[in-house]
C-alpha cells in the first residue's frame, strides 16, 4: 500500500449546524469545522471549505467523503449518503471503545442507541415528532430568558430550588416558564427545571432501549452540563462526555468513508 496518507472527509450537516471532520489514515483528525448553519443553508459547503483550508488540503486530496445528518439527503454534493444513527454510533465508539449506549440530543430530534462490543449499532429508538426533549426546546426556552443557549449550563449550576416544568408539549412549557417567572421564580432555579425537562424525556426514551453501561452523549446539547448532569441523575449513571461529543456525526462519516475507500482499493488490487 502507498505511503501518501489517506484523508476523508465526513459531513454531518444537522437542522441547525453544520459540522466537518477530515480523518487521516482513519485514525488521527487532521482537521475540524463547525458552523452555526444547518439545512437549507450554505453552512454545509462554508464547512467544507473552512476544513480543508484548516488542514491545509485542497478537494482533490481528498480520497472520500460520506455525508450524513438531517440535511443528507438535500447535499448537492458527491459524498455518499450514510444513516446518522450509524454514524454517530461508529464515532462514538472511535472515541469511546467501551460506551455500549449513546444519548444523542440535536435540533430537532433525540435519539438513544445501543451498540455491540464492536461498536456497530443493535437498535435505537428516537423522538422526532415533539421538540421536548430537543435542542429546539432549549433554544426557545432561551429565548424567552433573553439568555444565548451558552448560558443555559452556567445559570443551572446556580439553581438552588429548581421549579418543576411538566408539560411534555414545548408551547404549554413555554406558558409554564413565563408563569414560574411571574410568580417570582429565580432564573437559575427555571434554567434547571427546563434542563431537568430534557432530561426526563430523554430519559424516558432511554429506559424504553434499555440502559447499558457505559453511557455517553453526542450532539450539540451534549455540551450543555446541565442537561448532562441531569440525565446522569436520572438514569442513575455516570455519562462519558467528550469536547468532540458535537461532531461524533462527522467523525463517524470520515471513518465511514475511510473503510469504504480501504474496502474498494483492496479489491481493485486483488
Amino acid at each position: 500500500m502507498s505511503d501518501t496518507p489517506i484523508y476523508t472527509l465526513g459531513i454531518d450537516i444537522g437542522s441547525t449546524t453544520s459540522k466537518c471532520v477530515i480523518l487521516k489514515d482513519g485514525t488521527e483528525i487532521a482537521a475540524q469545522a463547525l458552523e452555526v448553519a444547518g439545512i437549507g443553508t450554505s453552512g454545509a459547503q462554508e464547512t467544507i471549505q473552512k476544513v480543508l483550508a484548516a488542514a491545509g488540503l485542497s478537494q482533490e486530496q481528498i480520497s472520500a467523503s460520506v455525508v450524513t445528518g438531517y440535511g443528507r439527503k438535500h447535499f448537492g454534493g458527491d459524498a455518499v449518503s450514510v444513516s446518522e444513527l450509524s454514524c454517530h454510533a461508529m464515532g462514538a465508539h472511535w472515541v469511546f471503545p467501551e460506551v455500549r449506549t449513546i444519548i444523542d440530543i440535536g435540533g430537532q430530534d433525540a435519539k438513544v442507541i445501543s451498540l455491540n462490543e464492536s461498536g456497530m449499532m443493535e437498535s435505537f429508538v428516537m423522538n422526532d415528532k415533539c421538540a421536548a426533549g430537543t435542542g429546539r426546546f432549549l433554544d426557545v426556552m432561551a429565548n424567552i430568558l433573553k439568555l444565548d443557549i451558552s448560558q443555559l449550563e452556567v445559570q443551572a449550576a446556580a439553581a438552588q430550588a429548581p421549579v418543576s416544568i411538566s408539560s411534555t408539549c414545548t408551547v404549554f412549557a413555554e406558558s409554564e416558564v413565563i408563569s414560574q417567572l411571574s410568580g417570582g421564580a429565580a432564573i437559575p432555579d427555571v434554567v434547571a427545571g427546563i434542563c431537568n425537562s430534557v432530561a426526563s424525556r430523554v430519559c424516558g426514551l432511554a429506559r424504553r432501549l434499555g440502559i447499558r453501561e457505559q453511557v455517553c452523549m453526542s450532539g450539540g446539547v451534549a455540551l450543555n452540563n446541565g442537561v448532562r448532569s441531569a440525565i446522569a441523575r436520572d438514569l442513575g449513571v455516570e455519562i462519558r462526555y467528550d469536547s468532540k461529543a458535537q461532531l461524533f456525526g462527522a467523525i463517524g462519516a470520515a471513518l465511514h468513508a475511510y473503510r469504504r475507500y480501504v474496502k474498494t482499493n483492496s479489491s481493485n488490487n486483488q
